[in-house]
């Protein structure tokens, strides 16, 4: 939405050149499809996460204020990215991105399981900036009380959502405890960085992150 395309694909081409593997993008959107990556598979699949085993393959999620999660596992066999905005995140029936991610990376673990995973959270809408409608609430509600404490009062009936908490949340209840990054401060809030990320709800213009994960 208002990029050229022939900078968005310079930029991709020079992301893959720093990186030095091959980012794959999805077509995002907010639902919890989860896509494995093989050798030879296209940009553009519909998804909001991927996984492999291979390496040379970036999983890549593009966000502009939701949030980034990459996982792995403790011995480095497989990586995955998510792209949890609230709708993904919520999911249906206490399924989300997160836990359907989760589940495809034990499967593809060797052994057919691993509960040893690692995830890092990246920048996003911080709790102080990010005011949701009471539908947004009653969609974490519904599936864990536990949520109402990351829910605080906003303006004229709106909620004030702790994004990065509500993902800690679910992670811990899918059994991964070893969780780094974006602690919910705002250093990593990106409507409150102008400097340093995009904010879509800040700008109201075009403008991507990619967060990536890869296999040497």
């Amino acid at each position: 939405m208002g990029d050229e395309a022939s900078k968005v694909a310079a930029n991709r081409s020079l992301l893959a050149r720093v990186l030095r593997v091959r980012p794959v993008f999805l077509s995002q959107v907010h639902g919890t499809e989860v896509l494995r990556l093989s050798t030879g598979i296209a940009d553009g699949l519909k998804a909001d996460a991927s996984l492999t085993t291979q390496p040379g393959l970036a999983c890549t999620v593009m966000v502009a204020d939701c949030l980034p999660v990459l996982l792995t596992d403790a011995r480095g066999t497989v990586v995955a990215s998510a792209h949890a905005g609230w709708r993904g995140l919520a999911g249906q029936n206490g399924e989300g991105v997160l836990e359907r991610t989760i589940e495809r990376l034990r499967a593809s673990a060797p052994g057919g399981s691993s509960s040893d995973l690692l995830a890092w959270l990246g920048p996003c809408i911080g709790p102080l900036t990010f005011e949701v409608g009471g539908e947004v609430r009653d969609a974490f509600l519904s599936q864990d009380a536990a949520a109402e404490t990351l829910f605080k009062p906003g303006s004229a009936g709106k909620w004030m959502a702790d994004l990065p908490a509500l993902a800690r949340l679910r992670l811990r209840r899918a059994g991964v405890d070893r969780i780094y990054g974006n602690d919910g401060s705002s250093r990593w809030c990106t409507v409150s960085n102008s400097s340093r990320y995009f904010s879509y709800r800040r700008d109201r213009v075009s403008g991507r992150m990619a967060a990536c994960v890869w296999l040497d």
